[in-house]
């Protein structure tokens, strides 16, 4: 019954391509073989079906017999600036692995989405001076001065690039940049940042926030809500009618990776659940738009002031 239920999960997969061909690929064995496992006459051992199961991307959650019992994959820690190399690689793998057409990732944020901050600015650099000492005890109290960053330059533009081309749902509250001006009062109060500097980030990150206003009234694939009911959380959702996926923060830089279909199912109409409950800013109007931005931009303001 499982080999049965591995098999159609891979035939909607495979593209009308030959099954028997693609097994005896994947496995490296000959096409009877491959024609024997694919008509249930021979059985598929425990490590080829998990190695066709990793291939296609298919969950192994519904081969469980509870309901309440899902499988899970983590993202690989870390804990120094060299690892986000690979944090990084990791997250364009996302995007390669799933379908492109007909996707749309909901991102419920609690922060700025992480995608925006990967640039070549300070304020870039700034957030990632954060996460590392949030991280990395050893990396604190070091000036964000001598704070150096591993050039990844590449990696983080092609992923902001893969991000911004999908179609994006994200929940926003006028609480959504308070961390990062949180964090910029923060060390400017322990003198870790200096005022020029923390005036530059001030500045690129008004200028982020005027880029997604803008993005808000002219890009058909971008919608943007305001959510004043619900706690936001910065989780992801990535969806597609053939294969889903749902990445659940446990730190700055980890991730909980679940493709259970029950569970993106679920995930999927907890989101429209919320955007019901959401005012549009694409759609309610330049006043409302702007009344939303003025918020975030007098914030700023107040913190440029301050320091």
């Amino acid at each position: 019954m499982h080999q049965e239920r591995l098999l159609k999960e891979i035939r909607k997969k495979t593209g009308g391509k030959s099954l028997n061909d693609e097994i005896a690929n994947i496995l490296n064995i000959s096409y009877d073989a491959a024609h024997r496992r694919a008509s249930q006459k021979a059985k598929f051992s425990f490590e080829e079906a998990l190695e066709l199961a990793k291939y296609y991307q298919v969950s192994l959650d519904q081969f469980m017999t509870s309901d309440h019992q899902i499988l899970v994959q983590k993202t690989p820690a870390v804990t120094e600036t060299e690892d986000l190399q690979s944090f990084f690689k990791n997250n364009l793998k996302v995007f390669e692995n799933l379908p492109g057409s007909e996707m749309t990732v909901y991102y419920s944020a609690k922060d700025i989405p992480f995608f925006y901050t990967l640039s070549d600015t300070l304020l870039s650099r700034f957030k990632v001076y954060v996460w590392m000492n949030l991280l990395n005890a050893k990396q604190v109290f070091i000036p964000f001065l001598k704070f150096s960053l591993p050039y990844f330059e590449t990696n983080t533009k092609e992923l902001r690039k893969k991000y911004e081309e999908q179609n994006v749902v994200e929940l926003w509250n006028e609480n959504t940049i308070s961390s990062i001006l949180q964090q910029v009062l923060f060390y400017s109060d322990t003198g870790l940042l200096q005022r020029n500097e923390a005036e530059i980030i001030l500045k690129e990150l008004r200028t982020l926030i005027e880029y997604i206003e803008k993005k808000t009234e002219s890009n058909p694939k971008f919608h943007l809500y305001e959510n004043e009911l619900m706690h936001l959380s910065n989780d992801i959702f990535f969806h597609h009618p053939q294969q889903s996926l749902f990445a659940v923060p446990v730190n700055m830089f980890g991730y909980i990776l679940i493709n259970d279909e029950k569970t993106c199912e679920e995930t999927r109409n907890y989101f429209e659940h919320q955007i019901k409950n959401s005012k549009s800013l694409n759609t309610s109007g330049n006043r409302d738009r702007k009344i939303f931005f003025n918020k975030m931009y007098r914030q700023i303001e107040n913190l440029n002031q301050k320091l």
